[in-house]
């Protein structure tokens, strides 16, 4: 049966049921949002003379919530228009409109009793054949069936998203015994391809497969700290990215999700456990307990691990809780000799190896992470899932890992971890022995460029399914590298198209950047039929290397700094009029150089969370690689008749004056950075086989080696005069500084083509060369120089 989602329904408005509606808003389906009606009025209401009837008060709660939702940050839309496609109503009212849903989401309180009275209603006004699913984090499935029709219990299922949904990339598929196949099926396509969701196909067991084991590993780290004597801060030091962990670590995680949350299902999961080895970890540590009592819940309760408050100068500061005493105090510096020697390794798997093999306190705490957590995986299978590698994308998608469990286990060796970890008092799963008996060495292989993983049952590697609709540039490296240098690997990924990734660090833009480019051009006009331009990375570039600008421009190296942009303009406009399609593969921060490459490929293949733009301001330049004469075209080729012509190139003027990033490729859109035929891929794991698809799409549609423009129409003193009186305006006004003016006044001129009499047809050319003339006096002036020195020591752009 060919199902076509048009229109879902979601029951109940709270922080989760709104955030997944706006993400269906997000890939264009409408949505139904329900919640209950409430039943006082408040006084604000009471005022203007409402009642319990009046329809903004019987859908004050769903309204409420959703604006709520709207108006977070960050964002659940990827555009705040895409909320018009959200339609809001109440249970009492409006629940007979889910008859024209072809999905029914069900995300109201964690209680069974109430969600059976909610599958009442849904059952009456139902349409059969449709979805009927359920987001619970913790009830089991099959319970929810009880007293259902079959038609309900056919097309029934659990998605549990996990929240954000727009940010965190895991859903979890539970079926029970009574769902249909093709249900299963259909939801772990649709999740992957349209939600963008890595969809793991998870047992009907406490917790399913992320909050069972993530849970355990955060009751393991406090057994650990504990054990290892460690403090608050030294654990969060440890467990965040440093081992490939996000930002938050532990602590920081526990408190914006509230420890209440965490408390709630770790008693969940010690009544539930009762064969489960490690059920005695789940019991609450006393501390946490008090803090509970405390009501120390984290974010919500604006106190937790940490607390924000003000020194006596009325400087935020956040302070640190000591389990010991249960007082805060001020963050402590941590530094262990261990984490010293990990900082120069880049590769996270050999750093993984390093540090389990370090002997100071922060490596044994470490380990005794890990090999629990080793212990733990391997005894869940097959209890949560028959397959491994479900385990590993679970947590990866669900907890932000870099690296799942059994990819540690990888990174130290399967084999050296099943002893270091006897040793340590843990021990694996006997299936871990058989498979070492049998000299498999790795939980996961890679042949021929594809990765497969160690399947119990059959006791050989398999390929993971749905993984050919990927292309993972670490599985091809080696085998199908055609050129590379210390900044740039050219890869061939198959039929005819080659790949130019990028893996500086945070991809910026240098010399050997460029060099790959124009070296991939060559290549790929002789050898294949188009490129692409894109990596496996966190971000596809943040830019141009500003600090080799701030060095030649201390050493007042200004031939170096002109010669320096002038390749990088040449090496766009090399990529912009090649015999090939070039395709450039955005995702993450594409910002300033990043943005100004894919302003010059055919075509844009975006992820949806690509944060693009122009921030070249932000350091008093102006952009510079052809960034500047791209938008001007852009804004030329959007004039009408008449003044519309400077409203136009002064919206693109302000884009850029404003340093506006993209807080999504739908935004990039919208500020002109991507046009309107670009493509965004949803699911960022398929954006490499979506822009070499197009890359072949554009070759075997005839693709022609463009000419280069001469018909750009720029305004001239008339604009100029707009722009510069404004700017004045401004800094009268003090709302810029002088440098900004400065800045301001460069780019005015660029963009206006000179000091032109009246508008003038020019070349591509012409405008590179102002642009570049600008781009260099700004690198001469000691604001800019101060400004760069500020990002590079800060990270944070210094405003004077």
């Amino acid at each position: 049966m060919k199902r076509i989602i048009k229109k879902v329904a979601v029951l109940g408005s709270g922080v989760m049921g709104s955030r997944i509606a706006c993400h269906f808003a997000n890939i264009g389906v409408k949505v139904l949002l329900l919640d209950i009606v409430p039943k006082e009025l408040t006084p604000d209401e009471e005022k203007k003379g409402l009642t319990l009837e009046s329809k903004n008060v019987r859908n004050r709660i769903v309204n409420s919530s959703l604006q709520a939702a709207v108006n977070s940050n960050p964002s659940p839309l990827y555009r705040k228009s895409d909320a018009s496609l959200i339609q809001t109503g109440n249970f009492e009212d409006n629940m007979k409109e889910i008859a024209n849903a072809d999905w029914t989401i069900e995300v109201v309180v964690e209680n069974l009793k109430i969600k059976k009275l909610v599958y009442d209603q849904v059952e009456q006004h139902r349409k059969p054949g449709t979805l009927i699913t359920s987001n619970t984090s913790g009830i089991p499935i099959h319970l929810m069936l009880e007293g259902r029709s079959e038609d309900f219990k056919k097309h029934f299922c659990g998605t549990h998203f996990f929240n954000p949904p727009r940010y965190l990339k895991l859903l979890e598929i539970i079926p029970t015994p009574e769902t249909d196949r093709e249900i299963v099926d259909f939801l772990m396509h649709y999740g992957n391809l349209y939600l963008g969701k890595t969809t793991v196909l998870a047992k009907d067991t406490p917790a399913f497969i992320a909050n069972r084991v993530g849970i355990y590993g955060i009751m393991q780290t406090l057994k650990a700290m504990e054990k290892t004597g460690l403090s608050i801060d030294e654990v969060d030091r440890i467990t965040g990215p440093i081992v490939g962990r996000p930002k938050s670590a532990t602590f920081r995680t526990l408190d914006v999700v509230g420890l209440d949350t965490t408390v709630n299902v770790a008693n969940g999961l010690y009544q539930a456990g009762e064969k489960d080895e490690s059920r005695d970890l789940f019991q609450i540590p006393g501390y946490v307990q008090k803090m509970v009592e405390n009501k120390w819940l984290g974010d919500k309760t604006g106190q937790g691990f940490y607390k924000k408050t003000k020194d006596a100068k009325g400087k935020t500061e956040i302070l640190t809780l000591d389990l010991n005493t249960m007082e805060y105090g001020p963050k402590q510096k941590v530094k262990f000799q261990s984490l010293e020697a990990l900082k120069p390794i880049e590769d996270l798997r050999k750093r993984i190896k390093v540090f389990s093999n370090q002997t100071d306190k922060a490596a044994q705490f470490f380990n005794e992470t890990l090999f629990g957590l080793f212990q733990y995986v391997s005894n869940r299978i097959p209890e949560i899932s028959d397959e491994l590698y479900r385990i590993d994308d679970a947590l990866r998608a669900g907890f932000g890992w870099e690296l799942g469990p059994f990819e540690y286990w990888d990174a130290i060796g399967a084999r050296e971890g099943v002893q270091r970890m006897k040793e340590a008092g843990y021990e694996p799963a006997a299936w871990v022995e058989e498979m070492l008996e049998q000299q498999k060495e790795f939980f996961y292989i890679v042949e021929n460029g594809t990765r497969r993983y160690y399947d119990i049952q059959s006791k050989e590697y398999k390929a993971i399914p749905g993984a050919e609709n990927f292309i993972i540039l670490n599985n091809l490296r080696g085998s199908k590298t055609v050129w590379k240098n210390s900044g740039v690997t050219l890869t061939d990924i198959g039929d005819g198209i080659l790949n130019v990734e990028f893996h500086t660090k945070m991809n910026t833009i240098g010399g050997d950047v460029v060099a790959g480019l124009n070296k991939g051009v060559d290549i790929a006009e002789k050898e294949f039929r188009g490129m692409v331009v894109g990596n496996d990375a966190a971000n596809f570039s943040a830019g141009a290397n500003v600090a080799l600008i701030y060095m030649y421009a201390l050493e007042q190296e200004y031939d170096e700094i002109n010669f320096m942009i002038k390749q990088f303009q040449d090496c766009m406009m090399r990529m912009r009029y090649s015999a090939i399609p070039v395709v450039g593969a955005p995702h993450g921060l594409t910002l300033g150089g990043g943005c100004e490459l894919n302003l010059h490929c055919d075509h844009v293949q975006a992820a949806a969370e690509t944060y693009m733009g122009l921030v070249e301001f932000g350091v008093g330049l102006i952009p510079g690689g052809g960034g500047t004469k791209e938008m001007t075209m852009r804004a030329a080729d959007m004039y009408a008749d008449g003044d519309i012509e400077y409203n136009d190139l002064k919206n693109v003027f302000l884009t850029i004056g404003m340093a506006k990033v993209s807080t999504s490729a739908k935004e990039a859109i919208d500020l002109g950075y991507m046009r309107k035929s670009d493509g965004i891929t949803i699911n960022s794991n398929r954006l490499l086989a979506d822009a070499k698809a197009q890359a072949i799409l554009l070759a075997e549609d005839g693709y022609t080696q463009p000419v280069q423009r001469t018909n750009i129409k720029v305004q001239g003193r008339g604009a100029l005069g707009m722009f510069l009186t404004g700017a004045n305006a401004m800094y009268t006004g003090r709302y810029m500084s002088a440098h900004d003016l400065k800045i301001s006044q460069k780019l005015a001129y660029v963009m206006c083509g000179g000091d032109l009499s009246a508008p003038t047809e020019v070349g591509e050319r012409y405008l590179l060369d102002l642009e570049r003339e600008a781009f260099l006096s700004l690198t001469g002036e000691r604001k800019t120089l101060e400004r760069i020195q500020s990002i590079l020591t800060t990270g944070k752009p210094l405003r004077n």
